[in-house]
């Protein structure tokens, strides 16, 4: 799948307020077009792998495109992704609460 993630100049920026984001490339996000999860430093790529079950209104397609772009951005901040395919992400405790 061929990724849109590139790493925004200054990469590193550590938390992001609204209007840090609202200056973001679409391409920094995992999900460009919904300009959901950011990708700007390790942290943020690690957010994104824990919170990708929870991404709402998006298509398949959109994901695959988002792992794509997490993957990019994992090499790129040092960052180890196990999964090998989206479906794998949230089947783990830290994505969900089994009790509820």
């Amino acid at each position: 799948m061929k990724t849109t993630w590139k790493a925004p100049e200054g990469a590193g920026h550590g938390t992001l307020d609204a209007q840090d984001r609202k200056e973001l490339p679409d391409s920094a996000y995992a999900f460009p077009e919904q300009r959901k999860e950011p990708l700007t430093d390790a942290k943020h790529v690690r957010t994104a792998l824990a919170r990708f079950d929870q991404v709402q209104d998006v298509t398949d397609a959109d994901r695959e495109l988002a792992f794509a772009n997490i993957r990019k951005a994992a090499d790129h901040f040092g960052v180890e992704v196990a999964e090998t395919d989206w479906r794998q992400l949230g089947k783990r405790p830290h994505t969900r609460n089994p009790a509820h």
